[in-house]
């Protein structure tokens, strides 16, 4: 590999245990000093870490995760008083000689969807419980059926993502197939792609680009590139999430639980690259356009207040598919793949063209990088 490539200083889960050489501090080789210590890991300092600092909640049953939160006064007053609402309602409801079974099921799902932990936090039976929940709501509310899965991260994946900005034209295929692949809602026509077009000669001036251009494609005089969310390795999103509502996966896939987030947006400020959405309303998808096929972590229906974005199609590319996006360019501008796979197609373009990614001087460590022919 040629040594001006920077993708290199992404933790590709290639470090290994090892013992430490040379000299302790008694004096010995280490080697015959019992006070000697082992390295750890990337991945095993990742794991130390989040035992430090979550460590405790992993015994925390739901109930006690969602009220011992630390957060300001009124926030939990708030969120404890529309906890009980809610709890009172779903107690009165079923237990009502009047309702109906339905309205007794809907209101038991109710109550303990309110009451789960953190999806991080939880048990491969507690995700599956909440899926089934989910996907029985779905049927009590609308009569038909939904798929839904949490399949978790495949040991020696790591997913990156290149644009190749000299053959994309314009087209916003992939716009199209990002909205109908994730259920975003149509009303505030809201996307998680963004495709700018720029003049040539003028560099990279994001501020100056056209957003939403509505003439034919490509322009003369223009290039186009798109920004979505990168996905980084050390992602400032992350790191300002005051209930942990989101973090990164074992194979890269930043993602968010959207039942605990509380939409304060401070990840949305924290994120340097536009990657995050709010959406202001219960987002809208007609029945008939509704992806049934849907994963916890991805393109789920989500609830007013709440922060979204793009997850690489976590519901697709943990089933070894391609996001929407790459399959819907008609030039083949994006690529996607495993970067522990030397054999992949974007170990190859990392290794073989001239690649870059967005303020690199930020250290964020974008696993989404662009180059040209």
């Amino acid at each position: 590999m040629s040594k001006n490539k920077k993708w290199y200083t992404l933790d590709l889960g290639l470090n290994k245990k090892k013992n430490t050489t040379g000299s302790c501090s008694c004096g010995n080789i280490s080697e015959n000093c019992t006070s000697a210590k082992q390295e750890l890991s990337a991945d095993e300092f990742y794991k130390a870490a989040v035992n430090a600092s979550i460590g405790e909640e992993r015994h925390k049953d739901g109930f006690d995760q969602v009220f011992d939160v630390k957060m300001d006064r009124r926030n939990a007053f708030k969120k404890l008083t529309a906890s009980l609402l809610i709890g009172a309602g779903a107690v009165s409801t079923s237990c009502s000689i009047i309702t109906g079974d339905d309205t007794k099921e809907k209101a038991q799902i109710n109550w303990e969807e309110q009451f789960k932990g953190n999806y991080k936090l939880m048990t491969d039976e507690e995700k599956q419980g909440t899926i089934d929940r989910l996907m029985r709501s779905y049927e009590l509310q609308t009569g038909k059926n939904i798929s839904m899965t949490a399949e978790n991260a495949v040991a020696n994946v790591l997913f990156g993502y290149a644009f190749n900005i000299s053959k994309c034209q314009g087209y916003m295929n992939c716009v199209s197939a990002c909205v109908e692949e994730n259920n975003q809602d149509r009303n505030s026509q809201m996307q998680y792609i963004r495709i700018h077009e720029m003049k040539d000669g003028e560099g990279f001036k994001f501020d100056n680009a056209d957003d939403n251009y509505y003439h034919e494609v490509p322009a003369e005089g223009h290039f186009y590139m798109g920004t979505q969310c990168f996905h980084c390795d050390n992602p400032p999103c992350v790191d300002v999430c005051p209930v942990q509502a989101t973090w990164k996966e074992e194979d890269g896939l930043v993602v968010i639980d959207y039942d605990w987030c509380v939409g304060c947006r401070y990840c949305m400020a924290a994120c340097p690259y536009d990657g995050r959405r709010f959406n202001w309303s219960k987002p809208e998808v007609p029945e008939n356009e509704v992806n049934k096929n849907q994963h916890y972590l991805g393109n789920r229906m989500r609830k007013k207040g709440v922060m979204e974005k793009c997850t690489f199609c976590v519901q697709r590319s943990r089933k070894g598919k391609n996001p929407a996006c790459v399959e819907a360019c008609p030039t083949g501008a994006r690529i996607f793949g495993n970067l522990l796979d030397p054999n992949s197609t974007i170990r190859w373009v990392l290794e073989n063209k001239k690649v870059f990614r967005l303020k690199e001087d930020l250290g964020t460590e974008p696993k989404f990088w662009y180059f040209m022919d």
